[in-house]
Parts: C-alpha cells; sequence; structure tokens
C-alpha cells in the first residue's frame, strides 16, 4: 500500500523526472512477513550453499549492469562514481561468499572444558531472523548492500529502504534479485515514516546516515528492543606533519576531499598543517583545486560531479558564508553554481578558520577544503580531536613510524596514514566509530558478518549435578 507518489529531483537537471511510491506500515509488515517466510530454507541452506546462491546474485547484478549502472547515472548524476560503486558491490559480494563459510565455521564450538569440573560446552549460532537496513542517498547501491550482503551470508533475511532522494536503482536491482533462488531481499521505497516501520518490523537494524537521524534510529530500536549498528557523520581531519612534502600532502587530501564531490562520510574535512610547510602546502592545493573540472555539460567532460541533494548544497553554501562573515578566506571555488537545473561546486580552499566556525565542527558533505596553521605536534592533536565525530583520520609525514606515532592520539576508529580517506577502499580491518560517529558493532572486518549471529551455549554435566546440600547455609 502506498501513501501516494512522491515526486522525485534529477541532480542534473533539477527536474522531478520520477516518482517515488512509498511503502506504508502496512505494506512494511507485510513484507517483514514474507521475507521471514523464506528465512528458515535460506538459512538451512548451509554456509557454502548460501555461498553459491550470493555468487549467483553477483552473476546476475553483471548481467543487469547496463539498466542498474543507467538508474544510478540518473539517481546520482555520476558515471566514473557509479562504475566503481558497481565494481565495489561485486567485490564485496564476492569477498563475503568466499569469507562466510569459515567464519560461521569459526564461531561455533564444538565441545570445549569450563573453569567448573565435570561441565563442558558447546556453542551453536543463530543468525537473527530479519535484518534491517536503512540506507543514505550518497551510494546507494553499495551502502543499500554493504550490511544486507554479510547478513544474507550469516543465513538472515534482509529487508532495506534506500534513500528517497535515490531511489530509481532499486527497480533495476530487484529485477536482478528475483533471478537468484529462495533469495531472502527486498528493496522498499519510502521516506521517514517508511523507514521508522521497518524498525519496528525487524530483529536487527543497520543505519548509515547523520547523527540526527541516527539518534532517532537508535531511540526506536530501544524502544522495538532490537540491537543496532550505526554508521553515523564524520568531520574527519587530516594532519600534516612538518616532514611532509607538501606537493604530496596537497594531492592527498585534494583527492581525499573531492572525491565524489565529497559526499562522503569519510571525506577529509578539516585539514592542518605544519607553519613550516603552511603556505607552500596551501599554494599547491589552491594549485590543484583550480585545475579540476566539473563533470558537465555531458557525464565523462570532468572530474567533479553536481551536489546529489539539494538541501546539501544550500547547507554547504551557508557554511562557507558564515566563515566568510567571520573572517576566513576562500582562495577559489565557494560558489553553488546551477547549471542545466543541477547544482554544482568546484572544489573549495579555505583559510583564517577557527574552531567556533560552523565550517569546522559540523559535517560539510562538499568539495570544501579548510586548512589552519599548527605550532606542534600536541596542538594539531588537540584540534583534530576537538570534534563531536570520530569516525576516521588522516595523518601525512616524512615515514610511516612519525604518522604512526601521531595517528595512535587520535580519536578516531580507522587512521590513514601517508594517504586519507582508505577506509572507503579497504574492509578487511575492524575498527570502531568514535564518538558521535556510530554505534554498534563494526561493519568492516570479520565483524562485518559475525555481529548478524546469535550465540547459543550449550553446557554439559558430563559427571553428577550439584545436589541442593551445595548451596545450603546449613553448618556454615
Amino acid at each position: 500500500m502506498s501513501r501516494g507518489p512522491l515526486p522525485v529531483r534529477n541532480p542534473r537537471t533539477g527536474a522531478a523526472d520520477h516518482l517515488l511510491h512509498p511503502l506504508d506500515p502496512e505494506g512494511v509488515a507485510a513484507e517483514a512477513r514474507r521475507l521471514r517466510a523464506l528465512q528458515p530454507a535460506w538459512a538451512a541452506l548451509g554456509a557454502e550453499g548460501r555461498a553459491l546462491r550470493l555468487h549467483a546474485l553477483k552473476e546476475s547484478i553483471a548481467r543487469h549492469r547496463a539498466p542498474l549502472a543507467a538508474a544510478l547515472e540518473t539517481d546520482t548524476g555520476r558515471r566514473a562514481v557509479t562504475a566503481l560503486e558497481i565494481d565495489s558491490v561485486l567485490g564485496i559480494i564476492g569477498r563475503w561468499a568466499g569469507r562466510a563459510p569459515g567464519l560461521l565455521a569459526a564461531a561455533e564450538v564444538a565441545d570445549a572444558a569450563t573453569a567448573m569440573p565435570g561441565v563442558r560446552y558447546g556453542i551453536r549460532i543463530d543468525p537473527y531472523p530479519l535484518v534491517g537496513v536503512i540506507a543514505p542517498w550518497n551510494f546507494p547501491l553499495l551502502l543499500a548492500l554493504t550490511d544486507a550482503i554479510p547478513a544474507l551470508a550469516a543465513g538472515c533475511a534482509v529487508l532495506v529502504k534506500p534513500s528517497e532522494v535515490t531511489p530509481r536503482f532499486i527497480a533495476p536491482l530487484m529485477a536482478a534479485a528475483s533471478e537468484v533462488e529462495g533469495l531472502p531481499l527486498a528493496l522498499v521505497e519510502g521516506g521517514a515514516e517508511t523507514g521508522a516501520a521497518l524498525v519496528d518490523a525487524v530483529d536487527f537494524i543497520c543505519f548509515t546516515g547523520s547523527v540526527e537521524t541516527g539518534r532517532k534510529v537508535a531511540k526506536a530500536a530501544a524502544r522495538a528492543f532490537v540491537p543496532a549498528s550505526l554508521e553515523l557523520g564524520g568531520k574527519d581531519p587530516m594532519i600534516v606533519l612538518e616532514s611532509a612534502d607538501p606537493e604530496a600532502a596537497a594531492d592527498i587530501a585534494l583527492s581525499a576531499s573531492c572525491r565524489a564531490t565529497g559526499q562522503a562520510c569519510q571525506s577529509i574535512e578539516r585539514i592542518y598543517v605544519a607553519e613550516a610547510i603552511f603556505a607552500p602546502f596551501v599554494e599547491a592545493l589552491v594549485r590543484r583545486a583550480e585545475a579540476v573540472t566539473l563533470d558537465w555539460p555531458e557525464m565523462g567532460d570532468g572530474d567533479l560531479g553536481p551536489f546529489i541533494f539539494e538541501a546539501q548544497a544550500h547547507k554547504v553554501a551557508r557554511q562557507l558564508a558564515e566563515a566568510v562573515a567571520e573572517g576566513a578566506r576562500i582562495h577559489t571555488g565557494g560558489v553553488v553554481e546551477t547549471l542545466g537545473g543541477g547544482l554544482w561546486m568546484r572544489p573549495t580552499v579555505v583559510t583564517g578558520v577557527r574552531h567556533g566556525m560552523a565550517l569546522m565542527r559540523e559535517e560539510t558533505f562538499g568539495p570544501v577544503m579548510p586548512v589552519m596553521p599548527f605550532r606542534d605536534v600536541p596542538e594539531a592533536v588537540a584540534l583534530a580531536n576537538d570534534s563531536a565525530f570520530g569516525l576516521s583520520a588522516a595523518v601525512v609525514a616524512a615515514t610511516l613510524e612519525e604518522a604512526e606515532a601521531v595517528a595512535v592520539q587520535l580519536e578516531a576508529g580507522a587512521v590513514s596514514l601517508n594517504d586519507a580517506a582508505l577506509t572507503a577502499l579497504v574492509s578487511d580491518a575492524e575498527k570502531s566509530a568514535f564518538k558521535a560517529s556510530g554505534l554498534g558493532p563494526s561493519r568492516m572486518g570479520a565483524s562485518g558478518l559475525t555481529r548478524f549471529l546469535r550465540r547459543r551455549a550449550l553446557l554439559r554435566q558430563t559427571g553428577r549435578a550439584l545436589p541442593l546440600a551445595a548451596f545450603s547455609g546449613r553448618g556454615r
């Protein structure tokens, strides 16, 4: 059932050229019941059987690549990143299909001793029957499936609510999924009401998005008494030490701040540079920023795509205007341009910033690089840690050893050394989200799958059970 169609904006043209059909709470509950009915047979396939079906899903997505890519390109206004997104998803499916059998076998214990004489134990695993995923708009396909694929590999059914900002990819993805026998995966259209209903219908919730919405999801999960895995915002810092090459550091900063137009949670959004190399670093960064082109008028014509979400462009413009009013200087970029109805911004370098500015405290989600000098390492660490967020960070130095000595002092779940934003590319290392950047077990590393398992302990008495007298207070 639906509350009626809603218009969806095209990020390149600004036109509302698609209709979203939100699923109401009754429809969400019905879809949840359908998936729950499929889950026992899916779990009974075993790890190897599910891996074969996941390989079939990978092959089906590859066959449907053209319509899926076309939908994602329209959703996001970008082509190169769309290709990388699809490739990443194919890699994720292959990786979890390969790793799941070993991880699931290792999670079970056949027989082991306890500290109590005569009592031994075993551990059996039991997947959460239905996992819910609420995904954001910045990487629609990737973040819809980043949690869903390991959950499926673990034996769960999965219900996904992608963002209402980028829903066009749902139909071609579900067409691919429908070719896999017994696959308990569904994607539903909708906004906040649909997402709220999803939390009430599942046994485990995964959410990726803003801190504000994440708090609402956490409260709803607590009311429903289901575990939650929340990957929230970031304001990732990058520290450039005096020993670093300013030119190489500028390359890293530009890439990590501006890829995908800065619309990624692990984008570098604050840059702290040693005073001794501050001027050459800024000069190198501005020079590189001015060489970047917009991917307009056709996809493939340039480097940076448009803002996907109109409200985000206005937020970035507001932060920059407030910073300038408070004394900041924009060296290049800094203007939201309207081209063909879409909203665009060139890489923007800002100096003269202070930590009281929204530009340095709130998530930006745009190709903006505020740069501050620091006197010594303690000041750099203090500045980097002066944030409500702790998703990830970066340190650039002459040697990895020097960078690591600073990295271990940062309040962030992952720190890239002599690079930045590596968490977007590397999923092997388990990490935590510090501060307001998230809650729950890591989606990276083995935990990405094992978080979807419940453990059942079987306690075996091999001798005689203790009689009541062993617990009596008589004569003591």
